[in-house]
């Protein structure tokens, strides 16, 4: 008798069955998203990769600037790769503001004699409409982009290499991508 008065006075919940949708992280054929959101050296000076690559680029993304990894091994392998130059136009995104994203460039390449540019990514909205944010509250204090790098021709995704554990340098190092 309990039981049935006390299963009739609780409210009915209803629970929404368990629904697992994949990811949509970016792949191969996708267009670079035109956003004008990328800022370079200050945050007047907007860059739209949509816009501004030509021809044959690639996209370096990275969890965080002046991070041990990105700092030590992803990025300074891009910027002394051998084959940087046939590569195209390359860029190092970073979910930073500019001012940080450009004291890293100048750390990494001081004379900037490799022409990578380092972009901040300050919203994360870049990251995001590529679908390559993760959560990082507990290390960085908000999302970040996972480890990628990306080869982009006229505009669109030739290859995406993607680290499957956000922040490894494995699948995305230079070595990988450039050959």
């Amino acid at each position: 008798m309990f039981a049935r008065r006390l299963a009739t006075a609780l409210p009915r919940v209803q629970v929404a069955p368990f629904h697992s949708t994949a990811r949509n992280l970016v792949q191969k054929g996708d267009p670079i998203p035109n956003l004008n959101v990328l800022v370079e050296n200050s945050p007047g000076n907007k860059v739209n990769l949509a816009k501004e690559i030509k021809g044959k680029a690639v996209i370096v993304g990275t969890p965080a600037a002046f991070s041990p990894a990105c700092s030590s091994t992803h990025v300074p392998g891009y910027i002394n790769h051998p084959k940087l130059k046939e590569a195209g136009q390359v860029f190092v995104v970073s979910v930073n503001d500019p001012f940080v994203t450009q004291a890293w460039g100048v750390s990494l390449d001081p004379q900037g004699k490799s022409g990578v540019r380092f972009l901040g990514d300050p919203t994360g909205k870049f990251t995001e409409a590529l679908d390559l944010s993760f959560d990082s509250v507990a290390i960085f204090g908000n999302n970040r982009s996972k480890r990628y790098a990306l080869l982009v021709e006229d505009g669109k995704v030739k290859e995406a290499f993607v680290e499957p554990d956000n922040t490894g340098v494995n699948v995305s190092a230079a070595e990988k991508v450039l050959g």
